[in-house]
């Protein structure tokens, strides 16, 4: 199915010989070029894949085009956050001093669990304590940077500390809370079955957020009234 191309472009330069987890990004984003040679070159293991499993995806018209479909959906979406910039954010500066918390969500989580490489979706919500002296973003970035996150193949509890930590270095805000309920596709298509009812949840909380005890307590309802929102 696949023949010798100049798709057999080294990429290493990407990691600089360093291989990364599964959730770290390269050191570089693709360039088209790299794109399509990662493509490529993954089409090729995965048939080879297959064929182990006994598939003749050269011959069978299900699964003739299948290495190269599931290619280009890890290398464009499933795991398009290792191998792009993190998104631009528009930031202005906080004008009030209220010290109010600023809470958005639900924002839609699609991820892929490391372990089984099956998906994991849910929703994520994000509170806010705006600094006197630091930055606030528009309410649509915090859904692009949840998606720039989840996209990889993720850990749930690392996927809300990344997102966290990320927050608090581009905008500094005097305290954060992230909090992602999600199911796993690995726990109810395998192993126990388990019901879609059944889901995860975790939480990180930084700065101010991580010791009082009040602004948790009001971010957990304002999640759950969120939630029942829908």
């Amino acid at each position: 199915m696949f023949e010798t191309s100049t798709h057999s472009i080294d990429l290493s330069r990407l990691t600089g010989n360093v291989i990364r987890r599964a959730n770290q990004p390269t050191d570089a984003a693709l360039t088209p070029a790299e794109r399509a040679a990662m493509i490529f070159q993954a089409a090729r293991k995965i048939e080879e894949l297959l064929s182990i499993f006994q598939i003749d995806c050269q011959h069978d018209t299900q699964t003739s085009g299948t290495p190269l479909r599931v290619a280009k959906m890890f290398v464009n979406e499933l795991m398009r956050g290792r191998f792009t910039e993190p998104p631009e954010l528009t930031e202005f500066e906080s004008v009030s001093n209220s010290g109010e918390m600023i809470i958005t969500g639900p924002i839609r989580v699609h991820s892929t669990c490391a372990h089984h490489l099956l998906p994991i979706y849910g929703d994520a919500f994000i509170g806010v304590l705006p600094s006197a002296t630091g930055n606030v973003v528009g309410l649509s970035k915090y859904d692009r940077i949840v998606s720039y996150f989840s996209a990889r193949l993720q850990v749930q509890e690392e996927l809300v500390a990344q997102i966290g930590k990320y927050i608090m270095e581009r905008t500094k805000p005097s305290g954060l809370a992230v909090r992602i309920s999600a199911v796993h596709m690995c726990k109810t298509h395998r192993g126990v079955y388990g019901s879609h009812e059944s889901r995860m949840v975790t939480s990180e909380f930084f700065g101010t957020m991580s010791v009082d005890a009040v602004a948790k307590a009001d971010f957990a309802r304002e999640c759950l009234a969120l939630g029942a929102a829908r």
